[in-house]
């Protein structure tokens, strides 16, 4: 089982929230994320949501690269 404080990963707004909801939500509902960043992502990828960005194939090339290095850990 997984589990997450979605305090640190969440705006204030977002944090009580479903997780269904939270996927649903724009990119701007991640902390440090800027509605500026969430145009740019969509305007870049087409990425609108929180689940948008999770499949976003790019970010998962990179995240399957970045656990193949070794030398980091």
């Amino acid at each position: 089982m997984v589990s997450i404080d979605v305090d640190k990963l969440l705006d204030k707004a977002w944090a009580d929230k479903s997780l269904p909801e939270i996927l649903a939500a724009p990119v701007s509902a991640l902390k440090g994320v800027s509605d500026r960043d969430g145009e740019l992502l969509e305007e870049a990828f087409g990425v609108k949501t929180v689940a948008d960005l999770a499949d976003l194939k790019y970010a998962r090339w990179a995240q399957a690269l970045a656990a193949l290095d070794t030398s980091a850990k």
